[in-house]
């Protein structure tokens, strides 16, 4: 084919070039014994280590510098036994008080004092009959909660540590009384979530998706089976990572969640490319190392672009976020790896017979570059070799001939979907939301019963009166006794009562809602921002509102304003590397607008399920519930980092076509027409894997599938679909324009692998398009 000034252009990747991913994609499909072998061996013996030696998975997090942390440390020095971590062991008897089960009791306390990690265990009942009640008696006394304090998170003890429990209740369950575990304690016992359910539905949908669209059963089979080989080594590598360091529990469900999804995608848009070669007349191993040194430049462009987002969770400053950027990011890497490895590899080895077998006649990703010729004044190209397309290229013509209509459609679409996020309630989702087949939840309920909702969030008030004068010490107790009465939002307060040593002055207050509430957190900053410190104001006492709600609070203010900072950093790295992978300013300034405005459309469906309740029964979901604090943070990134991956496929085709003809219509067109089917197919596996995960029992799962279906979904369609190709045709040759001097100190990236050096743009004089010239003699 000939450009526009007639030299000839040569198909970028149909040589056998010297680039070093094209030796690696070749080698591997030469080797493919080797390489398939070394992977076995790999998945084999990282998935022993983890079984052997792979750490646990707890939500033990701390925030150090907030005021909930500092004082619980000083509630620790002044209060043996008073510091660790708490949890509670509710009891109920619907047949008698408690008192009447008293040696019962007794015998339950003793023997968990006697259990490892325990710093303190505080009995129900008072200490003989005529005692004043304790608080941690119902009024009617059928219903109490012995009160443990743990050393260390229970949830990181290993659910062997529950056959102490059990055994140490096991009186108390003898006697009839009910006995559930509340707290950390009850997320220790919990069942061990279902993902395999998930995993396979998601599995099925995808072997589904894979075998309609593109017909042959190793075409199918290849993406799933290097998707699966690369979860388990990744979430085997991030099990070896988690026995030096502390994950969150929700970390390998996350990773598997977004290691599926990117494995099947990396490995389709190889395997696509690797096809169409073979119909093209390209020997097995040729099209395997030009797959991987086209599409597999992309992959790895890709692959860093998730990785790069995932990494901008540390912006928050807080490990339990940025620890979840990394069990995501591991099997990211593992997906990228197999992409260019595992799969050229199989494709060696499937050789021409890739399509012996197929339930409709098999399709590839269609013709790469054909010739196209210019359409007069209206713009328009068609296809100069009088080849048939198929109803992809009818609709990216219609694109083209009607941007304007395809990009309102998808900013109305885009901006009704965004609607609720204008009243999102960031909180913490407390254990009310949990199944009741939970014993936390059902502990949750009988102290709700037993003591009213707040009673499952107190705040502990720490007053440090070591600065203050003896002889100042009783008017600051009767100032800060008026200050806490009659406080909004609280249930009640209990007096301030010294602490042994005199230093301290401590107290509970009980919201009058549940922990995850608006009113609890009004009634937090109301006690940690007014009440207190103005009661104290002038004396030298420091206050603090600390415990396990507090200290959900503090992170939920923490998270909330270091958002904004987490996603301005990531889209500006995204900015940077679509900036120079494709040497574009307005084609990566239109990338990172519009995965904005997908994720927005996410956040508000999130938001309209979750928070308003908008099918959220038929989801498993009780009531309505807050958007957990650190979903948003982490949705931003896995789906900014997820969209860039359709964003760079279909822009490296535009680009593509545009190097070769210099006609930026139907350049787009064509992108759109060549990737519009595998994107569409990927997307779908990767809406359905996640979409598997709202089976899951923990709400947050729940959210975080919901949240990355929908937005994959809305991003494979209305932005990929709509609204990409229809700016991209409005801005033209613009798209491409690069300042001279930005040009200069930008690094040179090709995205295509280094045979497609030769049609790397000049740099540009200012002018839109003046600076693209065809390649040299």
């Amino acid at each position: 084919m000939t450009s526009q000034s007639g030299t000839e252009v040569k198909d970028p990747g149909s040589q056998v070039g010297a680039g070093r991913l094209r030796r690696l994609g070749e080698w591997c499909a030469r080797h493919f014994i080797t390489v398939i072998v070394l992977w076995l061996i790999a998945l084999g013996g990282l998935y022993g280590l983890n079984t052997a030696f792979g750490g646990t998975y707890s939500d033990n997090f701390s925030l150090p510098g907030t005021q909930s942390d500092d004082g619980a440390r000083v509630l620790a020095r002044h209060v043996p036994g008073a510091g660790g971590i708490g949890a509670q062991v509710v009891l109920h008897d619907a047949r008698r008080p408690l008192t009447g089960v008293r040696s019962q009791v007794d015998r339950a306390v003793g023997s968990l004092r006697t259990l490892p990690h325990v710093l303190s265990v505080t009995s129900p009942l008072p200490s003989t009959p005529s005692a004043p009640p304790t608080g941690a008696l119902s009024p009617d006394g059928r219903t109490g909660c012995i009160g443990i304090q743990f050393n260390a998170n229970p949830t990181s003890f290993g659910s062997s540590y529950l056959h102490g429990v059990d055994a140490a209740v096991q009186p108390l369950r003898a006697a009839g009384v009910q006995v559930e575990y509340g707290g950390l304690l009850g997320e220790l016992a919990r069942p061990m979530p279902a993902d395999l359910t998930s995993e396979a539905i998601g599995f099925a949908v995808a072997v589904i998706v894979l075998l309609v669209g593109f017909g042959s059963i190793s075409g199918a089979a290849i993406p799933l089976v290097t998707a699966l080989i690369g979860v388990i080594v990744g979430v085997s590598c991030l099990g070896l990572i988690a026995a030096a360091t502390t994950f969150a529990s929700v970390s390998p469900t996350l990773a598997t969640m977004i290691g599926l999804g990117v494995g099947i995608d990396y490995a389709l848009f190889l395997i696509t490319r690797h096809r169409q070669r073979l119909m093209d007349g390209a020997d097995p191993v040729t099209a395997a190392g030009g797959a991987v040194a086209t599409s597999g430049r992309a992959v790895i462009v890709s692959g860093c672009t998730v990785i790069v987002a995932l990494a901008g969770l540390y912006v928050s400053q807080v490990s339990f976020i940025g620890k979840l950027g990394v069990a995501a990011a591991v099997t990211v890497v593992t997906a990228v790896a197999g992409a260019i490895t595992l799969v050229p590899a199989l494709l060696g080895l499937a050789g021409r017979r890739i399509d012996r077998y197929w339930v409709r006649r098999p399709v590839a990703e269609g013709d790469p570059a054909p010739a196209r010729k210019g359409g007069g004044r209206t713009g328009r190209t068609e296809p100069a070799d009088g080849a048939v397309h198929d109803g992809w290229h009818r609709y990216a013509q219609r694109v083209e001939r009607r941007p304007w209509w395809f990009l309102l459609a998808g900013l109305v679409a885009v901006g009704v979907l965004a609607i609720p996020l204008f009243s999102i309630r960031l909180g913490h989702i407390d254990d009310g939301a949990d199944p009741t087949g939970f014993t936390d939840r059902r502990a949750y309920d009988l102290i709700s019963a037993g003591f009213g909702p707040g009673a499952n969030g107190p705040f502990i008030l720490v007053v440090d009166q070591g600065a203050v004068p003896l002889a100042d010490r009783p008017a600051l107790a009767s100032r800060l006794q008026r200050a806490l009465t009659d406080v909004p939002d609280a249930a009640g307060v209990t007096p301030l009562q010294p602490s042994a040593d005199g230093q301290l002055l401590t107290g509970t207050a009980i919201p009058a809602g549940a922990p995850q509430s608006a009113g609890t957190t009004t009634l937090f900053h109301h006690l940690k921002d007014d009440a207190l410190p103005g009661a104290v104001s002038g004396t030298g006492a420091r206050t603090y509102v600390t415990g396990t709600t507090a200290a959900m609070e503090d992170f939920l203010d923490l998270i909330t304003s270091r958002l904004p900072l987490i996603i301005g950093v990531v889209v500006a790295l995204a900015f940077v590397i679509i900036l120079i992978v494709f040497r574009g300013l307005l084609v990566a300034l239109k990338a990172a607008v519009l995965n904005l405005l997908s994720i927005a459309a996410s956040y508000g469906v999130v938001v309209a399920v979750f928070q308003w309740g908008w099918g959220g029964p038929s989801l498993g979901i009780s009531g309505t519930v807050p958007i957990e604090s650190y979903v948003p943070m982490m949705m931003f990134a896995i789906v900014f980092g997820l969209s860039m991956d359709y964003e760079v496929f279909l822009l490296a085709r535009v680009q593509e076509s545009w190097l070769r003809t210099h006609e930026s219509k139907g350049s787009v067109a064509l992108g759109l027409e060549i990737t519009a089917r595998v994107i569409s197919c990927a997307a779908l596996i990767m809406v359905s894997v996640f979409a598997a995960f709202i089976l899951s029992d923990n709400i947050v799962v729940k959210m975080l599938g919901l949240g990355l279906a929908v937005s994959v979904l809305i991003d494979a369609t209305i932005v990929r679909l709509l609204l990409v190709p229809a700016v991209m045709t409005l801005l033209g040759e613009s798209a491409w324009w690069l300042p001279r001097w930005l040009d200069r100190i930008l690094p040179q990236a090709d995205r295509e692998g280094e045979e497609a050096a030769p049609y790397r743009r000049s740099v540009s004089d200012g002018r839109p398009g003046a600076g693209v010239q065809g390649p040299p003699h």
